[in-house]
């Protein structure tokens, strides 16, 4: 997903390079990047940590990914193709942090 929205995000407004595409590609690269660095650590709770800020980056992606497609910067089909692909990775990573038990 990171690399689909980076490759959309090169087609939003030059003008939003240091707003919203920032604030987007930032968010989407957040949610591997924690789920990695949480799956070095060495207790499940960390991990749990890591997972929680994932999460919160995916609500944030979703938040900018609305904002862009009322803002007509994404296409509808785009933005739900995304929203799709968001929710599943929302819904593995809640039932991953259920599975660790803290």
């Amino acid at each position: 997903m990171a690399v689909e929205v980076y490759q959309l995000t090169e087609k939003l407004p030059k003008e939003e390079k240091f707003g919203l595409i920032s604030q987007i590609n930032r968010s989407v690269i957040s949610i591997p990047s924690n789920i990695a660095e949480g799956a070095g650590r060495n207790t499940s709770k960390e991990f749990n940590n890591f997972l929680g800020i994932a999460q919160g980056s995916s609500f944030e992606l979703d938040t900018q990914l609305i904002i862009s497609n009322r803002l007509n910067f994404i296409s509808n089909e785009d933005y739900q193709r995304l929203e799709m692909q968001l929710e599943h990775i929302q819904n593995m990573v809640a039932k991953l942090k259920k599975s660790l038990n803290v």
